[in-house]
């Protein structure tokens, strides 16, 4: 299969800026990316944290059918690859029946993984966005503050409570948008990233979520990177580069033998 389109998919707190890496590392590399934020969040970060009307009310499967709707109209089955609630939207649309392969990294957790209440519920339930010490223990806790604040400054919106209320609470709902059929046998390859030190999708989360999958035949792996945070998955070359062949060589049913030997020119912008 030629693939050669590669959809990103953003999370909670965040738009379509957030992958402003891999746009360019991919795009370099020839291929068509599309970066597209969520309903309702074009425009700018400081527009977008003042006034959240836009999208304040979104449901996730408002975002599902949204991404749905123009990865329909490309050409060829694109890798879609969501961080986050991003990564949930990618398993969700994977089921649907859409893409050549997927990866969700550092993923929210789809209805009936174990004690998927996730941790930062009490974020959005006491507040409509994060702070910059929440986004620093949560998101970015191995770097320094002045790292993380400005990391915060330059991506960090509110975020729709709706959702997260609606993931958070989904084993006590029969018909919950967060339901993914484990055991269709017949969805695009599979794979879910953990980072190590994630105080947000913690790797025993993405582990438990990866573990639920075992009764298809369709291909599923599970990746972890030990020193990796929710925040710094996003700013790492060598996991952009690992996603990307593990996808090809799925996609293409081959098996993915080797890991690219890459220096990593990213991660020294939010290095302590």
């Amino acid at each position: 299969m030629n693939i050669t389109t590669i959809v990103l998919i953003p999370g909670l707190w965040m738009t379509a800026l957030c992958w402003e890496h891999w746009v360019k590392h991919y795009s370099e590399k020839g291929y068509a990316v599309i970066a597209a934020n969520w309903p309702g969040m074009d425009g700018e970060i400081e527009t977008l944290r003042h006034d959240p009307s836009s999208f304040a009310n979104l449901g996730l499967t408002d975002v599902v059918d949204h991404y749905e709707q123009f990865i329909r109209g490309l050409e060829t089955p694109p890798v879609i690859i969501g961080h986050g609630f991003g990564g949930l939207v990618t398993q969700i649309l994977l089921d649907r029946g859409w893409g050549a392969a997927g990866v969700a990294i550092a993923s929210a957790p789809p209805k009936g993984v174990f004690r998927s209440v996730f941790r930062n519920l009490k974020l959005a339930l006491k507040g409509r966005s994060l702070t910059p010490q929440q986004f620093h223990h949560a998101f970015a806790n191995t770097v320094c503050e002045a790292a993380s604040v400005a990391a915060f400054e330059r991506y960090v919106v509110p975020a729709p409570k709706r959702i997260l209320r609606q993931v958070a609470l989904a084993n006590f709902s029969a018909d919950a948008p967060s339901t993914v059929r484990f055991h269709n046998d017949s969805r695009a390859p599979l794979l879910l990233v953990a980072g190590g030190k994630d105080h947000v999708a913690p790797s025993w989360l993405v582990k438990a979520n990866f573990d639920r999958y075992h009764e298809s035949k369709a291909d599923t792996d599970y990746k972890e990177f030990p020193d990796q945070t929710h925040f710094s998955l996003l700013r790492e070359a060598r996991v952009a580069d690992y996603v990307l062949g593990w996808a090809l060589c799925r996609a293409n049913g081959s098996k993915l033998t080797a890991f690219p030997n890459q220096t990593d020119a990213w991660s020294v912008q939010l290095s302590a």
